[in-house]
């Protein structure tokens, strides 16, 4: 009877191995098509396609999310800051967000 217990319990601990590693190689997955709200209640996105599609008729900027400053595609910090992501800039505007200076 132990060594029929302890195959059962083998068998279960396997199991649940697999399920934790599917559910771990899918979880980025899931939340990456995600919107998701800044501390301003702002809209972000982690793919530009995904602003696009939010708001097909304004423009979308790269906003810094640490300094509330957004870069227009085409500039230098468009998608290549530490902390940002993709808005509209009409949404980001009303949140007291900015464009970048001098551009």
């Amino acid at each position: 009877m132990g060594k029929q217990t302890f195959n059962q319990t083998k068998k279960i601990l396997s199991i649940l191995l697999v399920v934790l590693f599917v559910a771990a190689l899918t979880a980025p997955i899931i939340s990456a098509d995600a919107p998701h709200h800044s501390s301003s209640g702002l809209q972000t996105f982690n793919t530009e396609q995904l602003a696009k599609q939010h708001c097909p008729t304004d423009t979308v900027v790269w906003l810094n999310l640490q300094t509330g400053i957004y870069h227009y595609k085409g500039q230098h910090w468009y998608g290549n800051t530490k902390s940002g992501a993709y808005v509209c800039q009409k949404e980001a505007d009303q949140a007291g967000n900015r464009a970048t200076k001098g551009q």
